[in-house]
C-alpha cells in the first residue's frame, strides 16, 4: 500500500474539513502546509495537497508547483475549495491559473464548494471581502452568484460534503 499525505492550507476551515475527511477515509498522514517543506513529502507515494481559493489563486501551492521536478514522480493530486458553484469553465479558470501545461498533465485537479461566513476572515480578508460586497451591492443587475454571495454576508453558508470527495478517494 502506498503512502500518501494530505497537505492543506486553510485560513477559514473548509478546505481543513475536505483535507481531514479525505485523511480520515485513507489512512493518511495529515500535514498543515505552513508547516511542510517539500523534504517532508519526498517519502510519500501519493501527496494530495488542498488550498482555499484566494482571486483564483490555491492558498500555498507553491510548495508543490514550485518543487515539481523534485515530486513529478509521485502521484500528486490537488484541490481547491472555494464558495462559488462549481461550473466546468471555473475549473478549467482555477487549473490554468495554477498549474502549468506539463503539470497538468500529471497532476490531477479538483474544484470543490466550500462556503462563506465573515466571521472567520482574517482581518486583512475581511477588508477584501467588505471592498467586494460594496462592489456588488453597486451593480445594477448582479447574476445569482452574486445575489447569492451577498446574502452570505448576512447568512453564512457551507455547501461542504464528504461526498464531494469521492472522486478524490477514487484517485488516491
Amino acid at each position: 500500500m502506498s503512502k500518501v499525505a494530505v497537505v492543506y492550507r486553510s485560513k477559514s476551515g473548509y478546505t481543513e474539513k475536505y483535507a481531514k475527511w479525505i485523511a480520515k477515509a485513507v489512512g493518511a498522514d495529515l500535514l498543515k502546509g505552513e508547516k511542510t517543506k517539500v523534504e517532508d513529502l519526498l517519502n510519500y507515494d501519493t501527496i494530495v495537497y488542498g488550498g482555499g481559493l484566494y482571486a483564483v489563486g490555491i492558498n500555498g501551492l507553491k510548495l508543490i508547483t514550485k518543487n515539481y521536478d523534485k515530486l513529478k514522480d509521485k502521484k500528486l493530486i490537488v484541490f481547491g475549495v472555494g464558495a462559488s458553484p462549481v461550473r466546468p469553465a471555473v475549473v478549467e479558470e482555477v487549473k490554468n491559473k495554477n498549474l502549468t501545461e506539463e503539470q497538468q498533465q500529471t497532476i490531477e485537479f479538483f474544484l470543490l464548494r466550500g462556503g462563506f461566513d465573515k466571521r472567520r476572515l482574517t482581518p486583512v480578508d475581511g477588508v477584501l471581502m467588505q471592498i467586494m460586497k460594496i462592489n456588488l451591492k453597486m451593480k445594477k443587475n448582479p447574476t445569482a452568484d452574486e445575489r447569492g454571495m451577498l446574502n452570505a454576508y448576512i447568512h453564512p453558508v457551507d455547501f461542504t460534503s464528504e461526498k464531494h470527495i469521492e472522486p478524490i478517494l477514487a484517485k488516491i
